[in-house]
């Protein structure tokens, strides 16, 4: 890691963090591009923030799919179709790619420690859990670059820009693998589908994440490579234990910062349109 000037007081900050709110006093606001350079009116980015609740992955899932079918329907009427993110955590789960193997789980399929989730995403097997930062940008590349693999180099680009101006931590891409790396150590896991243009899935960045659960799965069926999270990446260095719901709010503010950046949107938050998103779900062992 690299420390980068104007840092260290950020970083010394989260060991003083305490949570008096259990919304963390959430505000709804817009959050502008800050590329002083641009001066076009930017696209404005709806924003689902639950940053700090833990999501039941099917419930996201199912609410990812329902957004893109309504863009498809503007697209098709040739109306605006307006870009939209989420952002939030998911109860400990794991998910398949399309064509993911279970040859990377490490665990009986039907005596899942999780629930089992095959999607639709490209790649193998990971894991999502509390301290997980996820976010599902259901963007419309028309308005962008009609490009996957220029697509999924901006979200490698989120990643490295949040772990170098919030955390000092100097973080890289490697060639033929995608996601973003801290030596050895994958910090964020990409996967992500495109209809018509729109994408769906995304990106996950390991912050205060309990690690645990990725040694019963070979993560995205890389053997040869570790899993890491930002917390474990600061204590490991010279700043110590370090407080998790600060580096949380830390790490939510940035990625929002960032992806408006390098997507030159004008990120509006608002309210979720369904309560139910908000509930727990019995517990599955396997559901494609």
């Amino acid at each position: 890691m690299e420390l980068l000037n104007g840092v260290e007081t950020l970083i010394s900050g989260l060991h003083h963090h305490h949570r008096t709110n259990a919304k963390r006093n959430r505000v709804a606001r817009s959050v502008k591009i800050l590329n002083s350079g641009n001066h076009q009116i930017p696209r404005k980015c709806q924003c689902f923030d639950l940053y700090d609740q833990l999501i039941p992955y099917k419930k996201a899932w199912s609410w990812q799919k329902s957004i893109v079918e309504e863009k498809k329907t503007l697209i098709d009427r040739n109306q605006d179709c307006p870009d939209t993110v989420i952002l939030l955590q998911h109860s400990p789960v794991y998910t398949m790619g399309t064509a993911s193997t279970e040859d990377y789980l490490n665990f009986d399929i039907m005596d899942a420690p999780f629930d089992v989730y095959r999607t639709e995403r490209g790649g193998e097997v990971t894991y999502h859990g509390p301290g997980q930062l996820v976010m599902y940008p259901i963007i419309n590349l028309r308005n962008h670059e009609m490009d996957l693999h220029w697509y999924l180099r901006m979200l490698e680009e989120i990643v490295i820009r949040v772990l170098s101006s919030s955390f000092s931590i100097k973080a890289s891409r490697l060639d033929g693998l995608t996601g973003v790396w801290v030596g050895d150590q994958k910090v964020a896991a990409i996967g992500i589908r495109v209809s018509k243009w729109i994408t769906y899935h995304g990106l996950a960045l390991n912050v205060t994440t309990d690690l645990t659960p990725f040694n019963w799965i070979v993560p995205c069926g890389i053997k040869d490579r570790k899993v890491g999270s930002i917390k474990g990446l600061l204590e490991d260095g010279e700043h110590g234990k370090v407080d998790d719901l600060m580096l949380i709010d830390v790490a939510h503010e940035s990625l929002l910062k960032k992806f408006s950046e390098v997507f030159q949107l004008q990120i509006e938050r608002q309210a979720v349109p369904d309560p139910k998103i908000l509930k727990a779900e019995p517990f599955k062992r396997l559901e494609c």
